[in-house]
């Protein structure tokens, strides 16, 4: 279980805190005190999930993460029997005669959404849509009916009733990623659905410049270089802020200069970059021209900045 009661590290962090941040996190706080919950989606990297956490942080309760995936059922949300505890009382009440009473317990333990749900925290379901839509269905009936059925298991209970705190934020990428499932109108029917783009460059610069602590201009150097190769690939399949990051941790780690035209910044970006833009190439060989359309645009970066 991952239950989260620190304040979220500032190295996590992958969104900056501007004017339209502040306003969508605002927006979104106000739609769940009015009982609505969030679902943020968009393409892989763009700070969903970072985006949620910090939603959750303003709601000052305990955060419940769950991650999404195909083998998530109903045992790991609502719990299970996990053994049996054995107890045997001998009583010697009489001097040679022995009295033995033996009995047997099942031992459970709580989901975790079982968990969220009773003790009112709230709950970040990231990638939800990894999960199967017949696991997802138990949300419908805390959402519509306020009650968590606990079908599948031996309570004496049939449900228990959501706890009036209980808030759920659920992220996920788009249908067309692979191992994602489509989701049930009916879910979707009762979320506010936000989407998150890829933030513009000096956005995208700013986050860069404040996680890595290196100059701003060499920031936007990085992140143009992205921005301008993820323009080769068709949808949501282009590189995404993490690349940038990865670029300037490694550049600064290894003290290689941000610079178009060095050979070893060249070589770096290639090793970064090279197979995400390679799969969306049309070419007889694709990793070549990556290979050739990132120092191309290397040396292009390098012409805009001088």
């Amino acid at each position: 279980m991952t239950v989260l009661k620190k304040k979220i590290n500032k190295n996590s962090r992958t969104i900056v805190h501007d004017e339209k941040m502040e306003d969508l996190l605002s927006r979104s706080l106000q739609y769940m005190k009015a009982g609505y919950p969030i679902h943020f989606t968009g393409p892989s990297g763009t700070g969903k999930t970072s985006l949620a956490l910090h939603l959750a942080k303003r709601r000052k309760k305990p955060i419940m993460l769950i991650h999404g995936n195909h083998e998530l059922n109903n045992k790991d949300l609502i719990g299970d029997f996990t053994g049996y505890t054995s107890k045997k009382v001998v009583d010697n009440y009489v001097r040679s005669v022995y009295k033995s009473d033996e009995s047997v317990t099942e031992t459970w333990r709580d989901g975790r959404l079982l968990e969220a749900v009773r003790n009112g925290y709230t709950l970040i379901y990231d990638e939800f849509t990894r999960s199967k839509p017949s696991t997802n269905n138990i949300f419908l009936s805390i959402l519509e009916e306020g009650i968590l059925p606990l079908y599948g298991t031996k309570m004496t209970e049939p449900f228990i009733r959501v706890h009036p705190d209980f808030e759920v934020i659920f992220t996920s990428n788009p249908e067309e990623y692979a191992g994602v499932y489509q989701t049930q109108e009916a879910l979707l029917d009762r979320l506010i659905t936000i989407f998150i783009d890829h933030k513009d460059r000096a956005r995208e610069a700013a986050i860069v410049s404040e996680k890595v602590d290196i100059d701003k201009k060499d920031a936007i150097a990085i992140t143009t270089l992205v921005a301008e190769l993820r323009k080769k690939c068709k949808g949501d399949s282009g590189p995404s802020l993490r690349a940038s990051l990865m670029i300037a941790r490694l550049a600064v780690q290894q003290q290689i200069p941000i610079d178009g035209e060095d050979p070893a910044f060249q070589r770096l970006c290639v090793d970064i970059l090279g197979h995400q833009i390679s799969r969306c190439l049309e070419a007889s060989n694709p990793i070549k021209e990556a290979e050739k359309a990132i120092k191309n645009v290397c040396l292009n970066i390098k012409v805009k900045e001088e």
